[in-house]
């Protein structure tokens, strides 16, 4: 089922898909005429960014497709996965950047054109201003692939500024210097592995349930005290699924209540935490009774 966060999250990656097309078209033909490896190097990550953003477009439309018998929690899970997949694309560019730097560097050949360093400038001018649209977009709807395009952006970016350095040196610095932008490009390779370690931590950590949200959970339960009936809570545990969070909270109640206001109480709370934190998709309480003695063991310690 189609979400206003999956509306503007696919928005986000059509607006990247096309950037990343009009740009690999721009760098392979300033490369190329401009006689620039580090341009083409360029050209290449942007390629695969291409297919990347796809690979997250496709990702995401999956993740829409409502619970099922075989998938009771959803289909959210496909968007770390496709993380995974981007890293893979990133790593892949990198090391075809490096093995062409590495061969470039030992192959004599002319200086880059000098005109080929305004391309740069409005390339590095547009892949920042890409990152910060997709980076913000991503946070705002807590995704971590449209972080990893995002990412992309910013990587795309660094090779492009590698390759500005490296362009100027050769110009500056003339014969003797053509492989300056090589080195550049074999410098953004090494950068842009840095950065899939950076998008693989944080998409690993969601998908093994790792414990990162503890300011969600002191929020939680601080809204849930709001809810009558709710003494105190316990237990909350919050893990991501897609776009989204699941909540697992054990609620404490007065113990002369009986199973069908606990039953009540327990629908309450999970109504209202989702109202008021419209990112939770789900929540699953446990009722527990209060209990004196536990009670003042518990905040005597």
């Amino acid at each position: 089922m189609s979400t206003p966060q999956s509306q503007k999250a696919k928005k986000t990656i059509y607006f990247s898909i096309l950037g990343s097309f009009g740009l690999a078209a721009v760098k392979w033909f300033a490369g190329f005429f401009g006689n620039s490896f580090a341009l083409i190097a360029d050209a290449i990550e942007s390629t695969s960014d291409i297919f990347a953003s796809i690979l997250v477009l496709l990702g995401i439309k999956y993740s829409e497709r409502p619970a099922d018998k075989t998938h009771p929690y959803g289909h959210g899970r496909i968007e770390p996965l496709i993380t995974f997949i981007v890293v893979i694309f990133l790593v892949i560019s990198a090391t075809i950047i490096a093995h062409t730097s590495i061969i470039n560097i030992q192959t004599p050949h002319d200086l880059p054109k000098p005109w080929t360093l305004i391309v740069l400038g409005l390339i590095i001018i547009w892949k920042e201003i890409s990152y910060q649209v997709v980076m913000r977009r991503a946070k705002l709807l807590n995704s971590s692939s449209l972080k990893a395009d995002a990412w992309h952006h910013r990587s795309d970016a660094i090779t492009s500024i590698a390759a500005f350095i490296g362009i100027s040196m050769a110009l500056l610095l003339g014969d003797g210097y053509q492989s300056a932008d090589d080195w550049a490009a074999l410098f953004a390779s090494v950068f842009i592995l840095y950065n899939c370690y950076r998008i693989f931590r944080p998409a690993l950590g969601e998908i093994m349930d790792e414990h990162l949200y503890e300011e969600m959970v002191d929020l939680i339960k601080e809204k849930s005290l709001d809810v009558k009936g709710i003494m105190d809570t316990e237990k909350c545990f919050v893990r991501k699924n897609g776009m989204f969070f699941l909540v697992d909270i054990h609620a404490i109640v007065p113990a002369e209540f009986n199973v069908k206001e606990g039953h009540d109480i327990a629908h309450r709370l999970k109504d209202y935490l989702i109202e008021q934190m419209p990112e939770i998709s789900n929540v699953f309480v446990h009722i527990e009774p209060f209990n004196t003695q536990v009670y003042e063991t518990r905040t005597n310690d």
